[in-house]
């Protein structure tokens, strides 16, 4: 799943959430639950081999989304703390896989099993269609959220 659709949904969680660590703990634990949907993801394998060069096009789009998501909720939110907060925690597991893949670790590895267990639908064939109308949904819904 890309950023924007992993921020728009921890900070539609921040925007809606009674309790200020609930809206986290839950913000981090919808990463988990939108890479269990079909969904598109950005490639890595230049970042895993560090072959920094090819790598920059995957780096800039990363970078591209990450302040798409980071414009559509500050435009969209009341721009309350929480809700930037969760938008983090929502992002926070792909950030601890690229650390994991640019200095790995036993503890950040057990992570990444973890976290791969979870794309278990990223092996079966599953139409682009189907992939992007996951993230299009989320999205619509995250930024309904948001803005009320």
């Amino acid at each position: 799943m890309i950023l924007l659709v992993h921020m728009l949904l921890g900070a539609a969680i921040g925007s809606t959430a009674l309790s200020a660590p609930l809206a986290v703990i839950l913000a981090f634990l919808s990463h988990y639950f939108l890479d269990l949907l079909p969904h598109i993801e950005y490639p890595i394998e230049n970042l895993q081999k560090k072959q920094w060069q090819k790598a920059l096009p995957d780096i800039f789009r990363v970078t591209l989304d990450f302040c798409l998501g980071a414009f559509i909720i500050v435009m969209l939110s009341k721009n309350q703390l929480i809700i930037y907060a969760c938008a983090f925690m929502a992002i926070l597991p792909d950030g601890i896989t690229v650390i994991s893949r640019l200095m790995p670790s036993k503890i950040l590895a057990l992570h990444d099993k973890l976290h791969e267990k979870i794309h278990f639908l990223k092996q079966t064939k599953i139409s682009n269609f189907w992939r992007f109308s996951s993230q299009i949904l989320v999205i619509i819904v995250s930024i309904i959220l948001i803005k009320s």
